[in-house]
């Protein structure tokens, strides 16, 4: 054990610059999913069906076929027709549009659960159509699709570990390289695992704190996100449905009481709409 401890120490240099080319993956990868998310899911909720029909075939086509043959078709393939990409980018290319279709259907859906008496608050204000949305409805999605997209920034973090095969020495290729070194495969898939699970769950933190501020916006979260809220892996959530404040189960007034405050948040992002209008 000890002579694995040594080698480990000695290729720590090395693992500085795999965590960083497995960094530049998952943050590049998760803007550009981001992007194509935005675009697809607000794609697929058009009425026009110009729109609406190809943005469901591209989401239908990423999500149905492999992550791992996108990144051989995108690194093998696409020179083949005169555009060769160099192995970051074909890195990056394939984990955004992959993870951008699972992310299109987040943002579909968190769309969708906004309160339809939102719209009609929208509509009753007469705000335009961009207004709309960028004040009043994606505010709230937002805040309802941030739990779901960390799942998906994890997963992505997973799926860089397959841009070592097209030649990126990322933490995978590191770890492969320690156990070539130590001849210990335990020892060196468990290192592996930890550094995974180190950036992880410091990808988790900042999900926690994007959340958490979201819902402060909203009125959710009365106070500002405290250390406390920022590290935990499960978010508090003082609104959970179902769920009498004091932690009983809930009654008929409890239920109405939270539709009471709802309504009182509607009529404040309503106001608050309304106010950056007259700005």
């Amino acid at each position: 054990m000890s002579d694995d401890i040594e080698t480990l120490v000695a290729r720590l240099p090395q693992l500085g610059d795999a965590v960083l080319v497995t960094l530049q993956l998952t943050v590049g990868g998760a803007l550009l999913a981001m992007v194509v998310a935005l675009l697809l899911g607000f794609g697929s909720r058009t009425r026009t069906l110009w729109v609406r029909g190809p943005s469901r075939v591209v989401v239908e086509f990423f999500r149905g076929t492999s992550l791992v043959v996108q990144f051989f078709w995108l690194f093998y393939v696409l020179p083949a027709f005169g555009f060769k990409l160099e192995s970051m980018a074909v890195g990056i290319l394939a984990l955004g549009l992959n993870y951008g279709a699972y992310g299109a259907e987040v943002v579909r859906g968190s769309i969708n659960s906004v309160p339809r008496g939102q719209w009609e608050a929208c509509t009753a204000l007469n705000l335009g159509p961009v207004h709309r949305i960028r004040r009043v409805i994606f505010p709230q999605a937002w805040a309802l699709m941030l739990p779901m997209l960390a799942n998906l920034l994890i997963q992505l973090l997973k799926g860089s570990a397959l841009a070592t095969y097209v030649y990126l020495h990322d933490v995978f290729f590191w770890t492969d390289q320690l156990r070539t070194a130590t001849r210990d495969t335990f020892f060196s898939f468990t290192v592996g695992l930890v550094v995974y699970f180190v950036i992880a769950y410091v990808l988790t933190w900042g999900m926690n704190g994007l959340e958490a501020r979201a819902k402060r916006r909203l009125g959710v979260v009365p106070t500002r996100p405290t250390l406390r809220d920022v590290l935990r892996v499960r978010p508090a959530d003082p609104a959970s449905p179902g769920t009498a404040p004091s932690g009983r189960p809930a009654t008929g007034d409890d239920v109405a009481t939270a539709g009471s405050q709802d309504d009182e948040a509607g009529a404040r992002v309503a106001t608050g709409a309304r106010r950056g209008e007259d700005s």
